[in-house]
């Protein structure tokens, strides 16, 4: 932050808390008042019973995703989030403490789950559970670019039809493993130095992947802060980025209907009555497309021609790209090393290329989805404004995939990349993958110590879930539509 912006926060901060200005005692504030202030332009956020007006904060290292906690408790994500220390940053945009007795939605016991779960935490920093492997890491480095170079070798060395297509199913499973990849080293679970994580992450992500690392760590910080979170508005963007797929998705009745506001009728329009219908249906083809999606909006991200969502739009125009000329660069040599593998280097027709790319594309984003689709959708949902705290937020909106129906629990730990353990992944994102499985023991105990309902299931039911969930959101649509307009 410039010093223009130290100075504004610092009369700003005076004019909100004259009293600690001066040398006296802190404001004091209660829980209602923080409540009041929840935009990015009025931001209050409360950490270990202290408040901090971050209004603006623009600047902020992990960008605007500061700002899904507005008006909320942020103690526990974080925590999730940042390293030992980091709370000295936000030491500047104290202007008060929190009155305990104000908070009035958090009985007794509620307290005590709550320091129960963050001395577990501080349990697993004492086992250096949130210590990394750098061999292990070299050795999942080597062996992805030994998929790539296979891939690569395959259109290389032959001109046989079958070989191609094993070649572009190769390279589509290779961008999935990338994408594991980089998402460990944009979680900053590998290396201390934040810049080291990141710069490995356009590595894997621009160059490989040919996903903007920017685009990736909004979307995804966001997506943590308030996983299976439903926007309040369909213009806002106050919730889950993940599950915000309507028109084509909806994960619950108040989504499917949350397009209405949009139209001067107040009714579905005939593309949305057709897609929440057929969406049991359409849930595969559409994730068949969904690597398509993202390397258009990360083409956008990277050359500045589009935000995927106002919260990064928000975040471009205030802050811009951390690295603008790697990202530029590792997409764009992304591109060329695509199209040469695709062209079978010079060799193959157009629509013959074309086919390689569309099957290796369209079986990444089938590779992909499928794991992290698994993961929270068809879980429970929450409006914006009734979240629970953070352990059951996590926990409840949350599934963890096993091996069964034939399929080995190895091959399922490859195959997923860590997200097997999706519900402790996502209550210790900065743990390295490789120590999530002595984790989950004590996570799975403490939940049933607390009564924390905690799901897992393997690949065949977890999917049968999704699709059942998708259609009985069909089916409650469809019947609540008829009722509310049986003319039609």
């Amino acid at each position: 932050m410039g010093k223009g912006g130290e100075a504004l926060i610092g009369a700003k901060m005076a004019a909100a808390n004259p009293a600690s200005a001066s040398g006296k005692a802190p404001a004091k504030y209660t829980w209602e008042e923080v409540k009041k202030h929840i935009t990015p332009e009025d931001a209050w956020v409360v950490y270990q019973n202290k408040v901090y007006d971050v209004s603006n904060w623009h600047d902020h290292p992990g960008g605007a995703v500061i700002f899904t906690h507005a008006g909320d408790d942020m103690t526990d994500i974080f925590a999730a989030f940042h390293a030992q220390g980091s709370q000295a940053m936000i030491k500047k945009f104290f202007i008060g403490d929190l009155i305990p007795e104000s908070v009035t939605h958090k009985d007794e016991r509620q307290l005590a789950f709550e320091k129960g779960y963050r001395d577990l935490r501080a349990k697993l920093i004492m086992m250096g559970m949130f210590k990394s492997s750098k061999l292990y890491y070299a050795y999942k480095c080597l062996f992805n670019m030994g998929m790539w170079a296979t891939a690569c070798a395959m259109v290389y060395y032959s001109d046989s039809i079958a070989v191609h297509i094993g070649s572009a199913l190769l390279m589509g499973l290779f961008w999935q493993q990338c994408g594991w990849l980089a998402h460990d080293f944009l979680h900053h679970q590998v290396f201390k130095k934040r810049k080291y994580g990141d710069l490995v992450g356009v590595f894997w992500g621009d160059l490989m992947q040919g996903y903007s690392m920017q685009w990736w760590k909004n979307k995804h910080n966001g997506h943590h802060a308030v996983p299976n979170l439903h926007n309040s508005t369909a213009q806002s963007q106050d919730g889950d980025p993940d599950i915000d797929t309507m028109p084509l998705l909806a994960w619950s009745l108040k989504q499917a209907q949350s397009f209405r506001e949009l139209r001067a009728d107040g009714k579905d329009s005939p593309f949305v009555k057709f897609m929440i219908k057929w969406q049991a249906f359409t849930y595969f083809p559409i994730l068949l497309l969904a690597r398509l999606s993202w390397l258009n909006e990360s083409f956008k991200t990277a050359f500045g021609l589009g935000a995927a969502s106002a919260n990064a739009a928000l975040e471009m125009k205030r802050k811009g790209l951390q690295y603008p000329y790697l990202e530029k660069m590792g997409i764009t040599l992304h591109w060329a090393w695509v199209i040469a593998v695709s062209s079978g280097f010079g060799r193959f027709s157009v629509p013959y290329s074309l086919m390689y790319f569309l099957i290796s594309t369209c079986s990444c984003g089938l590779f992909l989805a499928l794991v992290f689709g698994l993961g929270h959708n068809g879980m429970a949902t929450y409006d914006a404004t009734t979240r629970p705290d953070f352990w059951k937020l996590q926990v409840t909106t949350t599934r963890n995939i096993t091996g069964g129906h034939g399929i080995p629990q190895f091959f399922v730990d490859w195959l997923c990349g860590g997200l097997q353990y999706q519900v402790d992944h996502h209550l210790f994102p900065m743990m390295p993958r490789h120590n999530l499985a002595r984790t989950h023991e004590l996570i799975e105990s403490f939940c049933k110590e607390w009564g924390v309902k905690y799901h897992e299931t393997d690949l065949v039911d977890g999917t049968v879930e999704v699709l059942q969930h998708l259609q009985k959101v069909s089916d409650e649509f469809i019947v609540d539509m008829i009722k509310e307009f049986p003319a039609m």
